[in-house]
């Protein structure tokens, strides 16, 4: 079957009881679930001419009509987007991203992400690995700011990509955390992985997780509301820091996802800055120990706290 072409299917006994997302995923192994989830919520797919949610379960002998939706093909073009740079040079380049900005291209952000400043930046990097992650091999969430790797050439992001898979990149953070924690310092191991029930989110899962370190130490109490704390990261799962604070009882302030049961109103987003990282340079081999001081955002709200910068967090 080929998208964006009416179609017509008849259910057999085979699929009967399969859910309408995961027949036509199978269908149609080209287009992304979350496209065929838009196509059916859209009404452009019916079963026996009725819309129907993308989880209802098909029945033998019922007709499936309608459209799928191909993707559009997303091309990283050069924009100019702020983020700082804190060392380059012909290898790789590091740099602070702001808050607010999404690091690469994907549904509902085709433009504006740092993918497209970093090709603007040095056009050799759009042709650097995949082509809507040119020069990427990490990542943080579009609200953490700071700290962050480009390649600027072929060999050294697959190095780099080596380091981090064997945990040969130090990385440290900085956050404010609601509440004030009995423990000063700690490490907390608890698998990480897709939440039960929303799947858009991440929770700590001992059973289906997967391996998950973060080390946590208390920088400052602020207000007796709040802690200051520095974290490094031993693993790199998907929002780690934010789960495993929360897991303690103590989310990331403004973090309105996992920290619902708070009021984050007051804040401007999750106050999570990705400080400090520590690598030997792929080619020079030489220690590279960048910071990325806070962003004004994070350093008003501590102001507002009392807090005076020390012992070089900012």
């Amino acid at each position: 079957m080929v998208p964006d072409k009416y179609f017509s299917i008849k259910i057999d006994s085979g699929a009967a009881g399969i859910r309408l997302d995961q027949f036509l995923s199978q269908y149609f192994p080209s287009v992304s679930r979350s496209c065929i989830a838009a196509s059916v919520s859209n009404g452009l797919l019916k079963v026996e001419g009725e819309t129907k949610k993308s989880s209802y379960r098909l029945k033998a002998g019922e007709t499936i009509t309608g459209i799928v939706v191909s993707p559009p093909e997303i091309e990283v073009l050069p924009e100019k987007v702020e983020f700082h740079i804190l060392f380059e040079d012909e290898h790789l380049l590091v740099l602070s991203k702001p808050p607010g900005i999404v690091v690469h291209p994907g549904a509902g952000n085709y433009s504006g992400t740092l993918a497209n400043g970093l090709v603007y930046h040095c056009r050799a990097i759009g042709g650097v690995g995949d082509r809507l992650r040119p020069g990427i091999v990490h990542r943080l969430d579009k609200d953490t700011s700071g700290i962050m790797l480009a390649a600027k050439v072929e060999p050294v992001q697959r190095k780099l990509i080596e380091l981090f898979k064997n945990r040969n990149i130090q990385k440290w953070y900085i956050a404010l955390l609601h509440g004030t924690m009995k423990e000063k310092s700690g490490r907390l191991v608890a698998s990480i992985g897709r939440h039960p029930v929303n799947r858009q989110k991440m929770a700590v899962r001992p059973e289906k997780g997967r391996h998950a370190v973060t080390r946590w130490e208390v920088v400052e109490e602020l207000d007796g509301r709040f802690s200051l704390v520095r974290i490094r990261i031993e693993t790199g799962r998907t929002h780690q820091i934010r789960v495993h604070m929360a897991h303690l009882g103590h989310s990331v302030v403004g973090d309105k996802i996992y920290g619902a049961n708070r009021d984050n109103s007051d804040f401007p987003r999750q106050l999570l800055h990705a400080h400090r990282l520590v690598l030997q340079h792929p080619i020079t081999l030489k220690t590279l120990d960048q910071v990325a001081p806070l962003w004004d955002d994070f350093s008003d709200v501590l102001s507002k706290f009392g807090w005076v910068p020390q012992g070089g967090i900012v």
